[in-house]
């Protein structure tokens, strides 16, 4: 019996030694056959470990990167495409990482990240990453091949972003037509106003001088008169011009301008409108230039939108408070359009800037005005945030790249 478990015993002992000197072979097969396949690729290829380490790379990859062997295994993928310390997805939740995917779900998984490679131009790459299992069904490696597709989007790119600057342009057009509108029938109403204290003024004048040659203080009463209607005629005036200078078609234009400049040029066509409303106007417009490179037509469009927004928004005795300033943390111009009026329900917050979505009732809107303030915040470099409370009130804050104040070459008047 005890010379039976000592062979048995030995049996297993062979029966091991051979089972390993099997995964050895294999392993050795495997090693040699991933080296073959790196030597051989012209692809950019790359084995990582699952805590995102580089355990080997192909040649075409280190060409691709500017880096020897030595600088690259070892080291995390996202330190050497990306320059990050962290994985992409935590720097930037709206970039995909492949293999982030791939270790979630075990199968396969691509996108398109942007490389700066050279820290100098940005490259756009194809990535593809395979997962390699253990016998226990275990990602224990990841296979990531990368192509450069950068001369196969370009052109289709810019082609596409042409495409849509162009409908951009004829959106804020179109938005600027529906708006002028608006202006007009406000604007009507101010300028009757002054006409008819004009015409007051002149009848009250004719008629004293029909019943003969002014007295000292009937010329006294006429200069008294002259002064107002020269001072009504003058705003009537102003306000023509505005609107006949927001009316004209011109193209785009990006440049130095000056923000406070456009928001008090937006407010000059819109207080009358205001006041009509009972709605009562703060404003609180920083004393430095805030100076930004863009368009003034599509900036006036955006404030302005944001303005009638809020207007439509208020009933008498509301607040719109409009402020400006400095972001004293990210040194980004701040602009702040902030009302007390009905609010936006939260259900509809994810939806506000959805092209034609619109909660107002038929024919008191195109849904078209937050969808524009975004694309032309966006187009200007900037960030939009909307905070709302129903029955309390709705704050828009934007924010855009600054520029310096020097060669300010419009101030943004209308």
């Amino acid at each position: 019996m005890g010379m039976d478990k000592d062979l048995s015993g030995e049996g297993v002992r062979n029966l091991n030694l051979r089972l390993a000197k099997k995964k050895e072979q294999e392993a050795s097969i495997m090693s040699e056959a991933w080296a073959f396949l790196l030597q051989q690729a012209n692809e950019r290829i790359v084995l990582l470990a699952p805590d995102f380490t580089i355990l080997d790379v192909s040649d075409a990859y280190l060409r691709a990167v500017d880096s020897c062997r030595d600088e690259v295994v070892g080291r995390h993928c996202y330190e050497i495409t990306h320059d990050f310390t962290s994985p992409c997805s935590e720097w930037d939740p709206e970039v995909g990482c492949p293999m982030m995917e791939t270790l979630r779900t075990g199968e396969s998984a691509h996108t398109i990240h942007e490389h700066s490679l050279d820290r100098k131009h940005s490259t756009y790459c194809d990535l593809l990453t395979y997962p390699v299992k253990d016998s226990q069904g275990q990602v224990v490696r990841i296979i990531e091949i990368w192509r450069d597709v950068t001369n196969d989007l370009s052109p289709r790119w810019e082609r596409r972003l042409r495409e849509l600057k162009t409908n951009m342009g004829k959106l804020v057009h179109e938005d600027r037509m529906i708006s002028l509108g608006q202006l007009s029938a406000s604007c009507v109403h101010e300028i009757n106003n002054p006409i008819q204290g004009l015409l007051t003024f002149s009848h009250l004048m004719q008629s004293i001088l029909a019943d003969g040659d002014p007295s000292p203080e009937d010329l006294a009463q006429f200069r008294n008169h002259l002064d107002l209607m020269s001072s009504e005629l003058e705003r009537c005036g102003n306000i023509i011009s505005g609107l006949l200078s927001f009316a004209r078609e011109s193209s785009m234009e990006v440049r130095e301008v000056e923000t406070n400049g456009i928001i008090r040029s937006v407010i000059a066509l819109t207080q009358h409108k205001m006041q009509l409303q009972g709605i009562n106007l703060e404003l609180a417009l920083g004393e430095e230039p805030l100076v930004v490179r863009g368009d003034v037509n599509e900036l006036q469009q955006c404030f302005l939108n944001l303005i009638f927004n809020a207007i439509d928004a208020m009933t008498n005795g509301d607040r719109l408070r409009i402020g400006s300033g400095v972001d004293t943390e990210t040194g980004l111009v701040r602009l702040v359009f902030s009302d007390t009026g009905g609010g936006i329900p939260e259900e509809n917050l994810d939806h506000i800037y959805d092209p034609f979505f619109t909660t107002k009732g038929e024919g008191k809107g195109t849904g078209l005005g937050l969808s524009i303030v975004y694309g032309v915040v966006k187009g200007h470099g900037g960030k939009v945030h909307v905070q709302s409370k129903v029955d309390e009130g709705t704050t828009f804050t934007l924010t855009f790249p600054r520029i310096s104040a020097r060669d300010v070459c419009c101030s943004g008047g209308i």
